[in-house]
């Protein structure tokens, strides 16, 4: 899959798992606003538009912009959907900003509101099925069209990937083109890397095999397994904080950031499930 079909299936699997809903408050997991879960998804796909400065509609054009997204407006009819294709981001500025992302058939996935018609103040997960959702295409009105091309800042890469990529390369003879993102053959690279580390068969699929053999990593543990473990959470946009085999309080920050999205116990601690979650 490339970055647009990545970043697509990630909102909508957000969509269909009703153990996250919209709020502002917990909004980077488990529970999101329309800014934060279509940063997320991308930055998933391995483009980092949060790590460039997105992180609200009113702060997300420059930053998508500079990774590889075109301003595709003027070629868009808003009022029917016209000209919109697979992944484009609708953006609305200013008051009440809003921002979703176009599926085909004229569909649209977004997080919307919560269940008491509030920002905030809902409870965890999704409590009527709206709250992040499917639906069909609508004029916000949007202000502009995003559509990823690959050219620009995106293209490039992000540094901290590119590291992890030559780390895999140099270490675990991975032959990674160390373009900076974050896609299926890094994917597949660190997890046969994580698979020597464990002593199980090294092909790529974290299965129940190699979940069975994970050693849990907590504050204090050091070496690869630790490398990689903050290597792949960067990628999938939870950031440690360095990249540096200690496993720190970065890097235990970033492990309940994940476990929180994924609706594991925030311990911290990077056991079997958590490192199951994190390899698929």
């Amino acid at each position: 899959m490339g970055n647009i079909e990545i970043a697509a299936k990630w909102m909508i699997d957000l969509a269909d798992d009703d153990s996250h809903g919209y709020d502002q408050t917990h909004r980077w997991g488990p529970d999101y606003d329309c800014s934060s879960a279509v940063i997320t998804a991308w930055e998933n796909a391995g483009v980092p538009v949060k790590s460039n400065g997105a992180a609200a509609t009113g702060s997300m054009y420059r930053p998508f912009l500079k990774c590889g997204f075109s301003d595709v407006t003027s070629q868009i009819t808003l009022s029917s959907g016209k000209g919109l294709k697979y992944g484009d981001v609708l953006l609305k500025t200013g008051t009440s900003g809003h921002t979703a992302m176009y599926i085909g058939s004229s569909k649209i996935v977004h997080a919307s509101i919560n269940e008491k018609g509030t920002a905030t103040g809902g409870k965890t997960g999704d409590q009527n099925g709206k709250e992040i959702c499917v639906r069909s295409y609508y004029n916000k009105p949007w202000t502009y069209v995003l559509r990823y091309t690959g050219s620009g800042g995106g293209s490039a890469g992000d540094s901290t990937i590119r590291s992890f990529q030559i780390w895999l390369n140099n270490n675990y003879t991975a032959r990674l083109t160390t373009d900076g993102v974050y896609g299926t053959n890094t994917k597949k690279a660190a997890t046969k890397a994580y698979q020597r580390v464990l002593g199980v068969t090294a092909d790529g699929i974290f299965g129940a095999n190699s979940k069975a053999a994970v050693k849990t990593l907590k504050s204090g543990s050091k070496g690869n397994a630790v490398h990689l473990l903050q290597g792949m959470l960067y990628c999938r946009g939870y950031n440690p904080n360095g990249v540096d085999g200690i496993f720190g309080s970065g890097t235990t920050k970033a492990v309940k950031r994940f476990q929180s999205a994924k609706g594991l116990n925030p311990d911290g601690l990077a056991g079997a499930n958590t490192m199951y979650a994190l390899y698929n």
